[in-house]
C-alpha cells in the first residue's frame, strides 16, 4: 500500500511551493492537485490553475509522483489536454499521473456559459473523451471526428516520457464508468459513495468500497483483464471517517481498506480554518509512520 496526498492549488507558489518540497521529504509516494477552475467552499478564495501549479511542482520536486486528481471535460479538450499532458511529463521526467473522472455538477459544469450536462451527457462525453486522450497521447497525428470531441491532424510530438503514455487513473463508481476503467485505466480512484458520501455511516463506509471493488472487477473480467493489475485508490475527505484525528485512527482506516484491496490511500493536506482543517504536526507523523505500523 502507497500513502499520497491532496495539496489544494490555494497557496501562491512562494508558500506552495514550501508544502510540495515538504510532502517529498515526508516520503510521500505523489502529491496530486484538484483540476477545478474553483471549488465548493473555497469558490471565493484563492485557487490557481492545475497544470500551471503541477509543472511548477515538478521543477521543485525530484522523485515523488505528481498528478490530477481528477480532470474531467467540464472545461477540458482533449486536443489541448493532451498538448499539456506531454508537457508536463516531460517537465516532471516521467513522473506525472492523470487522475480523470466524468464530472459533475460544480462551478465547473457551467462556467463556460455552458448548461449543465446530465449524468447521461456526461457520462457519453466521457466515453468520447478517454478514447481520443489515449490516441492523443500515444500517436504522432491523430485524426478523429466525434459527436462531442475530434482531432484533426493533431499533433503530439515527441509524446509522453512514459511509455505508451502517462498512465489514467480513472474516477468511476458507474458501470460505463466502471468499463471505461478496465479499458483504459492504470488505476481507479474512489472517494466513497457518489450519492451522498459524507451521509454514509462510518459503520458502513468500507461495504461501499468493497461492493464497488466488486462491480470493478466485474467490468475487469468482461474486457479479459485481471483486475489485479489496476492501483485502487481511495481518496478520503468524502465520508464521515476521521482517519487523521489521530496515527492510531489512521492506522485503523488504512488496515481496513487494505483488506478490501485499496492500494494507495490519498490524504488531503492540512488546510486551517478549512473542512479540510487537520493538526500537522499528526500529519507528519502519519506520513511518517503510519504505514509502517501495518506490518
Amino acid at each position: 500500500m502507497r500513502l499520497s496526498t491532496v495539496i489544494l492549488p490555494i497557496h501562491r507558489w512562494v508558500e506552495g511551493q514550501k508544502i510540495w518540497r515538504q510532502a517529498e521529504e515526508l516520503g510521500f509516494h505523489a502529491a496530486y492537485t484538484y483540476d477545478h477552475l474553483s471549488w465548493r467552499s473555497f469558490r471565493d478564495e484563492p485557487w490557481f490553475g492545475s497544470v500551471p501549479t503541477l509543472t511548477a511542482a515538478a521543477c521543485a520536486t525530484e522523485r515523488m509522483r505528481l498528478g490530477t486528481l481528477v480532470t474531467s471535460p467540464n472545461f477540458r479538450h482533449p486536443v489541448t489536454l493532451a498538448k499539456e499532458l506531454i508537457t508536463l511529463d516531460d517537465v516532471s521526467g516521467g513522473r506525472l499521473t492523470l487522475g480523470i473522472g466524468a464530472g459533475g455538477l460544480g462551478f465547473d459544469a457551467t462556467a463556460m456559459g455552458q448548461e449543465a450536462w446530465s449524468p447521461k451527457e456526461r457520462a457519453d462525453r466521457f466515453g468520447e473523451f478517454l478514447p481520443l486522450l489515449d490516441k492523443l497521447l500515444r500517436q504522432d497525428a491523430t485524426t478523429e471526428t466525434g459527436t462531442y470531441y475530434s482531432a484533426v491532424e493533431a499533433r503530439n510530438i515527441p509524446g509522453c516520457v512514459q511509455t505508451p503514455r502517462v498512465p489514467f487513473y480513472v474516477a468511476a463508481t458507474g458501470p460505463r464508468g466502471l468499463r471505461l476503467a478496465a479499458e483504459y485505466g492504470q488505476g481507479w480512484v474512489t472517494y466513497g459513495d457518489p450519492k451522498g458520501p459524507a451521509d454514509v455511516p462510518v459503520e458502513q463506509a468500507p461495504a461501499v468500497i468493497a461492493q464497488q471493488i466488486g462491480k470493478l472487477t466485474a467490468a475487469c473480467e468482461a474486457t479479459g483483464r485481471d483486475v489485479a493489475t489496476l492501483e485502487k485508490v481511495l481518496l478520503q475527505g468524502s465520508t464521515a471517517e476521521k482517519p487523521l484525528e489521530s496515527l492510531d485512527a489512521f492506522v485503523d482506516w488504512a488496515g481496513t481498506y487494505r483488506e478490501l484491496g485499496i492500494t494507495e490511500l490519498v490524504v488531503h493536506w492540512p488546510v486551517p480554518d478549512s473542512i479540510f482543517a487537520n493538526d500537522l504536526a499528526v500529519f507528519e507523523r502519519i506520513a511518517t509512520e503510519g504505514l509502517a505500523q501495518l506490518g
